[in-house]
């Protein structure tokens, strides 16, 4: 009788363990330096082409982790670039995708009436190994191609650290 209570009790703490690692996952996060040097790549690149700029590069639930904003950017732009962020990492595609998914009669079009969605270039989804890392969200050029440029730059700047 003994013997079958301890097989029962061992039993039962092997499937309390298989269950319990079943329940739980392993995530990747940008560091604030791959953060920092992907938020400076973007504003150089953009610098370069003489546009004044906000870029935000965020986690991969959108809070920001590093904000700069060049001396002669719009005030605009830090809110634009930060929710251009926070669109990307939550809908886990770029923000020009979006809004094109999302134009008026499309079936997604109610998207851009949620609070903090931008639906126009210069959010972008930063990946690795299939994994959301963050996003990077761009502000202040002459248009959202000219953000997004700027925005692949800094992920470029960081490829090679986040690969894995």
């Amino acid at each position: 009788m003994f013997v079958r209570h301890l097989t029962l009790a061992v039993a039962s703490l092997a499937c309390t363990a298989a269950l319990a690692q079943e329940a739980t996952y392993t995530t990747r996060l940008l560091t604030p330096e791959a953060a920092l040097t992907a938020a400076r790549a973007a504003l150089d690149s953009c610098r370069k082409q003489g546009f004044q700029i906000a870029v935000v590069v965020s986690d991969r639930h959108g809070l920001p982790q590093v904000l700069l904003r060049d001396r002669f950017a719009g005030a605009h732009t830090v809110d634009m670039a930060t929710n251009k962020a926070w669109t990307a990492a939550s809908f886990r595609t770029d923000t020009a995708s979006l809004g094109a998914e999302t134009q008026p009669g499309r079936p997604m079009s109610g998207i851009r009436a949620l609070p903090r969605v931008i639906a126009a270039g210069g959010g972008q989804v930063i990946q690795a190994g299939g994994n959301v890392l963050g996003a990077i969200g761009v502000s202040g050029g002459p248009g959202g191609e000219a953000d997004d440029a700027c925005a692949k730059a800094g992920i470029k700047a960081i490829a090679d650290a986040i690969e894995f």
